[in-house]
C-alpha cells in the first residue's frame, strides 16, 4: 500500500482546491482538482477508481471509488463543491485549513470536504482485509447549485450497494427525513398601456395579486392537509421570495414575474403539487383574459423519508446514541435511495456553520466520525 497524506494534510489540501458551485457563471468553478486528489489517494489505497465527467459540458465529474466486490456493500457519499464565499468576511483565508479553540476553520471544513479524509481514515482500517462486500466512496458535483452529479448517477444506476451514508454534517446524529425543495416562477403576461386609460392596457400586476392571493389559499389548504409532527416546522411551507414587474408608475404593467420556494413533507410528491397550482392558475388567467406561465427555476429535490423501523437507522442510532430524527434542509439522499439502497444522512460538523463566513469544523467531532464510519464499514463490507 502506497503511502497517503495524513488526515489533515488531505484536509489543508482539499479546502485550499477552489470548488465552487454556483448558478452564476461568475463564480462557478470545476471540481476536478478535487476529484484527481481524492482518486490519487484512493487509488493509492487499492480502490478501484471510476471518473464520470457530467453531462453537458463543463469541467464537472463525480467519483466511483470502490474497494472489494460483491452485490451488497456500503456507500459513504460527500459531495465535493462548496458555496461561493467573500473572503472579506472571513477572519482566516478561507481556502486555507485554520486551526484556533479546537476548531477547523476553512471553505467546507463542514460542508463538506472534511468527511472526505475522515472517511478515508476510516477505510484505511480495512485495506488488507478481504471485504465480504464492497466498500464504496463516492463524490459528486454540484450538489450546491442543481444536485447534478447526484441526479447523473440516479439516471445511470449506480453505484449499486445496500446501505448509503450521506456525510452532510449533522453533529453525528442519524438523520432519516427531509423536506423537498421546489423553485418556481410565476409569469403573467398582460397588456401595457397609458395609465390614464386602463381600457388601454391589462395590468399584469393586478393579475399577480390574485395569484399571490390563490397561492397563499393553496398554501393553507397544503398545511390544513398535511402535517409530520416529526419535524421542526411540521407543515410544507410556501415561500413568495420576490417579485419584479412593471416599469413606470404612469404606464400599465404589461409583465410581473413572480419567484417561490415550496418546501414539502415526505408523502407529497412534486410533480402532483406542480400540476395542482398549474390547475389554479388557469382559470384566474381565462377569467382575467392575462397569460399565465408556470416554470421551474431549478430542478426539485423530492422529500427523503427512510423508514424508522429499518435495519440502518436501527444500527445508526445504537451506534451514536440518537434517535434518528429529520432536518428542513435537502440533500442527494432521495438519489440514492432511487437506486435501491437504504440511506441515512449523517456525518460530522454542524450545519449551523454551512455556507457561512468562518465555517468551522470542532475537532472533537474527527476521532468519533472516524470511529462510527469504521464500525458502519464492519458491519456491512466484512
Amino acid at each position: 500500500m502506497k503511502t497517503i497524506p495524513s488526515l489533515m494534510q488531505m484536509m489543508q489540501e482539499l479546502i485550499a482546491t477552489m470548488s465552487v458551485s454556483s448558478t452564476s457563471p461568475q463564480w462557478d468553478s470545476s471540481n476536478r482538482p478535487v476529484i484527481d486528489k481524492l482518486a490519487s489517494w484512493l487509488e493509492a489505497l487499492g480502490f478501484s477508481i471510476e471518473i464520470i465527467a457530467l453531462d453537458g459540458g463543463g469541467d464537472k465529474a463525480n467519483l466511483i471509488a470502490t474497494l472489494g466486490t460483491g452485490p451488497g456493500g456500503l456507500v459513504l457519499s460527500g459531495h465535493t463543491d462548496t458555496v461561493p464565499f467573500d473572503e472579506n468576511r472571513w477572519s482566516s483565508n478561507p481556502l486555507s485549513l485554520t486551526e484556533k479553540d479546537n476548531k477547523l476553520f476553512g471553505l467546507g471544513t463542514t460542508d463538506m470536504k472534511g468527511f472526505f479524509p475522515i472517511a478515508i481514515e476510516a477505510a484505511k482500517n480495512f485495506i488488507d482485509q478481504p471485504l465480504q462486500q464492497p466498500l464504496i466512496i463516492l463524490a459528486t458535483a454540484d450538489e450546491e447549485s442543481s444536485m447534478a452529479g447526484a441526479r447523473q448517477l440516479a439516471a445511470q444506476g449506480k453505484p449499486k450497494a445496500r446501505i448509503a451514508v450521506v456525510g452532510e454534517p449533522t453533529g453525528l446524529r442519524p438523520i432519516r427525513m427531509h423536506k423537498g425543495m421546489m423553485m418556481e416562477a410565476v409569469t403573467v403576461q398582460g397588456r401595457a398601456g397609458h395609465s390614464s386609460d386602463p381600457r388601454l392596457g391589462n395590468s399584469a400586476l393586478e393579475a399577480m395579486h390574485t395569484v399571490m392571493s390563490d397561492l397563499l389559499a393553496f398554501r393553507q389548504q397544503m398545511q390544513q392537509d398535511y402535517h409530520n409532527p416529526l419535524f421542526e416546522v411540521d407543515v410544507p411551507t410556501m415561500n413568495l421570495g420576490c417579485i419584479h414587474g412593471g416599469d413606470n408608475p404612469n404606464r400599465i404593467c404589461g409583465q410581473c414575474e413572480l419567484h417561490f420556494d415550496l418546501r414539502p413533507l415526505p408523502g407529497m410528491d412534486i410533480e402532483a403539487l406542480r400540476q395542482s397550482i398549474e390547475q389554479r392558475l388557469q382559470p384566474i388567467a381565462e377569467r382575467l383574459q392575462v397569460n399565465i406561465s408556470l416554470r421551474s427555476l431549478m430542478p426539485s429535490v423530492q422529500a427523503f423519508e427512510q423508514a424508522a423501523d429499518s435495519e440502518l437507522i436501527t444500527i445508526a442510532e445504537q451506534l451514536t446514541g440518537h434517535r434518528a430524527s429529520s432536518v428542513a434542509y435537502a440533500t442527494e439522499s432521495p438519489f440514492l435511495q432511487q437506486l435501491g439502497m437504504e440511506t441515512i444522512v449523517m456525518g460530522p460538523g454542524s450545519i449551523d456553520q454551512a455556507h457561512q463566513p468562518d465555517e468551522f469544523m470542532a475537532t472533537e467531532q474527527i476521532e468519533p466520525a472516524v470511529e462510527i464510519f469504521k464500525q458502519l464499514i464492519a458491519r456491512y463490507c466484512l
